[in-house]
């Protein structure tokens, strides 16, 4: 099978991102002697500067982290809604969702510090030796991607009019990031040179991390960010609003480690965060699977992985939140799925339709319940995380980009590294896009936005709760083999995450019966698809029942045979489905592999 670059070998170390210049930083940190973890904080804090159209500092980072012979361990680096962030305080202010834009949709910031602690915790670097990477690329420059560009020139009018602390940085002398020029950001340099300054005098590695931890939540960041939220912001709403995110919000949070979910198909198991996120569909879906799979890329196989995501995505849709318990032993059960699968018949459904784990009767929103029994004509997905390469004619959005009424999406980036010792790390950072919400003009950066994707409706598991996380669509991706740790990977894509990485994850696991087998590489180019038949978790929360869209590479026999099981086939570019990244370690030899996405053209894997 035809795959655009080798898959990478080597004994020393492997490492993948979305960003050439992320995996290079870190590739530098393990030849400095650096572990995984290491390399993966520098990697983090690059990517803040070269993709600041897809994540930020001030975003979100759920972590799965494999440290050699020991446990695995999810570190949760999404913050919570603030203590001022209730239902009461949205509806009063006439609101039915909160904003994609703004900050009203910032929850408590929750990179930096999971970024923090995984250093502290699993690395051996100061943290001046991890953050000189993206210091120097943002003091001294570095050649943006087209994107960059291109996202700032479709919120040019809203920075220009309103967000003039994001023009200052991002239309500097009125001209926005080029490529092959380079764009600076001299105030994030700035934030990270006087952090390194303040914490410099406080003792060992340790310790210098802990007091730049409290600089974030309660020195001269916290009290910028704060004053940020204050501030009156145009939102998607098309009103100005304040936030609800104060210093006490900031000052009482801390990313935290937990064990994954867990599922295990065929003697491998995959490891995922929690349903605050929506890892567990990916676990879900292969739940559905019957013993006999259909031939690998067929129609067949095709039509039961986007029969069995909807299923999976229906019980998302219900069941995840970190506002109620979740009942997820019963929704991987065999039972249950067992019965769930009986549901998929030889046609595509249009239906949305979660299951009853233990008997529980499912409760949807009221938005998500009109978005399924709408007209087929309500289209609101304008918003959101997307694809990674926007086609004309795709229904699901592109990069980043602007609606008419000022409302911004964004994208999110993707890490994986393992080291010579077998260390291994998956990472997914998102949020705090430079079109989320306005420049901290004393940072270089702005808040997130990930309250939107909390329901403004009392009493479901996903229901905007201070205190409580909201479901995120973060959800790196970390497999064993025989309960040894082997393969870490994931992909940006909000909604469409675990629906890329099922395909990917599969294509590997089944390498044998593959046409000769897959490769790490073979497995990320391999025609990818996609399906919107659920509510989107990104404003306004929008779905498209039985749309199905497949990268035009797909054979057209098999879209055929899709259109005429009932499929709403839409025929996207060549490579516009996913931005997977992967690492892998065979234990039996101790070699390492990586590979990484051609799609989106930036996305790069190093090694040796």
């Amino acid at each position: 099978m035809f795959t655009t670059r080798p898959t990478l070998q080597g004994t020393f170390g492997m490492v993948s991102s979305t960003h050439w210049l992320a995996s290079q930083s870190a590739m530098a940190v393990l030849e400095d002697g650096g572990n995984a973890y290491d390399a993966a904080v520098a990697a983090g804090f690059v990517l803040h500067v070269v993709e600041p159209h897809l994540n930020g500092p001030a975003g979100e980072v759920p972590i799965i982290l494999a440290p050699a012979g020991g446990a695995i361990q999810v570190l949760c680096g999404q913050g919570v809604a603030p203590a001022g962030a209730t239902i009461a305080h949205y509806r009063g202010l006439g609101l039915d969702l909160v904003p994609g834009t703004g900050p009203l949709a910032a929850a408590v910031p929750g990179a930096f510090d999971a970024w923090m602690m995984l250093l502290r915790d699993h690395g051996t670097k100061s943290l001046a030796d991890v953050l000189k990477y993206a210091i120097g690329y943002a003091q001294d420059g570095h050649a943006p991607v087209e994107r960059v560009g291109e996202t700032v020139e479709t919120v040019r009018e809203l920075f220009e009019r309103e967000w003039t602390s994001s023009a200052e940085v991002y239309l500097p002398g009125g001209r926005a990031p080029r490529p092959g020029e380079l764009f600076r950001n001299p105030a994030l340099a700035a934030t990270w040179r006087r952090l390194l300054a303040e914490t410099a005098g406080a003792g060992d590695r340790v310790a210098r991390i802990e007091a730049a931890r409290e600089v974030w939540r309660r020195g001269f960041i916290a009290e910028a960010l704060v004053r940020q939220a204050g501030r009156p912001t145009l939102d998607t709403s098309g009103a100005h609003h304040t936030g609800t995110l104060t210093a006490a919000d900031l000052a009482s949070w801390s990313a935290t480690y937990e064990a994954p979910a867990t599922y295990t198909w065929r003697g491998w198991t995959l490891c995922k965060a929690g349903p605050w996120s929506q890892g567990p569909v990916l676990l879900q879906q292969l739940a559905l699977l019957p013993p006999e799979l259909p031939r690998y890329g067929s129609a067949d196989y095709v039509h039961l992985l986007v029969e069995g995501c909807k299923l999976a995505m229906a019980d998302r849709e219900a069941w995840y939140g970190d506002a109620a318990e979740v009942p997820l032993d019963d929704l991987l059960s065999r039972e249950y799925n067992a019965a769930r699968r009986d549901l998929i018949g030889d046609k595509a459904s249009y239906e949305l339709r979660p299951g009853s784990p233990g008997g529980r009767a499912p409760r949807m929103s009221g938005h998500a319940r009109v978005a399924a029994e709408a007209d087929p004509g309500f289209d609101p997905m304008g918003v959101g995380e997307p694809t990674v390469a926007k086609s004309p004619r795709s229904p699901v959005p592109g990069e980043p980009d602007v609606t008419a009424d000022g409302g911004t999406r964004g994208d999110t980036c993707h890490l994986d590294i393992v080291d010579r010792w077998g260390n291994m790390v998956a990472a997914t950072p998102s949020g705090g896009w430079l079109q989320s919400n306005p420049v901290v003009p004393e940072l270089g950066f702005p808040l997130g936005t990930r309250l939107q994707m909390a329901w403004l409706e009392e009493g479901l598991p996903n229901s905007l709760t201070p205190g409580r996380r909201p479901r995120t669509t973060l959800t790196p991706s970390l497999a064993l083999r025989d309960g040894v740790p082997v393969l870490a990977f994931g992909t940006p894509g909000g909604d469409q995450q675990d629906q890329w990485q099922t395909h990917f994850f599969l294509a590997v696991a089944l390498r044998s019966e593959v046409r000769g087998g897959l490769d790490l590489q073979g497995a990320i180019d391999a025609p990818n698809w996609h399906n919107d038949s659920f509510p989107g978790s990104f404003y306004p929360r929008g779905m498209r029942p039985g749309a199905l869209t497949v990268e035009s590479r797909t054979d057209e026999a098999v879209v055929e045979e899709l259109r005429r099981r009932g499929h709403d086939v839409l025929v996207g570019d060549a490579w516009s489905e996913g931005r997977l990244c992967a690492v892998a370690r065979d234990p039996r030899t101790g070699v390492l592999s990586a590979a990484a996405n051609p799609r989106g053209m930036q996305g790069y894997a190093v090694g040796r």
